[in-house]
């Protein structure tokens, strides 16, 4: 995270749609000012799960967001799981609906750059990208990167899909 005020959520949650949900709400709740940032984290190891993260832009917000989520029983931290959290709250994500081109993409929101799969370099500025309205960037060396992928028509879409089939769904 860019930011230097922020706060760990350990969560009991194994899915991201569930983890994305719980985020905004808690988010919600807080009124998170502008400038502000929520992530998911993976955990492994013995306890594998999901676990939040929220980047604020001052200590008094810090404070008053760890006071919060204490006394809602939470369990915090005083950093971030790791740095490479999937950005879901972040400045401009709800200007990202419909189509948009690329460079119109990262002017309304804080995504820094855009990695298309399978292609070197950045795609061009006037590429289209449908954004399924579900659009999760994540922090690479210090930059929010959007992985996208080719779709028809060439167009660009996010990699993640808004809702993944389960694994092992048909069975």
């Amino acid at each position: 995270m860019n930011q230097p005020y922020v706060i760990g959520v350990d969560t009991h949650l194994s899915a991201l749609p569930e983890a994305d949900h719980l985020l905004r709400a808690l988010a919600a709740e807080l009124t998170l000012p502008e400038g502000s940032f929520g992530c998911t984290h993976l955990v492994r190891g013995d306890r594998p799960r999901v676990a939040l993260s929220f980047a604020v832009p001052s200590r008094a917000v810090l404070d008053t967001v760890r006071e919060w989520l204490t006394a809602k029983g939470y369990e915090v931290s005083p950093e971030a799981p790791d740095a490479v959290g999937r950005a879901v709250l972040y400045p401009g994500v709800a200007e990202l609906t419909g189509t948009l081109t690329v460079a119109d993409l990262l002017a309304a929101s804080a995504i820094d750059r855009v990695a298309v799969l399978g292609t070197p370099g950045e795609p061009a500025p006037d590429q289209p990208l449908v954004t399924r309205d579900h659009v999760r960037p994540e922090w690479r060396d210090g930059e929010l990167v959007l992985t996208a992928m080719p779709a028809a028509g060439g167009t660009l879409v996010p990699f993640e899909v808004p809702d993944p089939t389960p694994c092992c769904a048909d069975h």
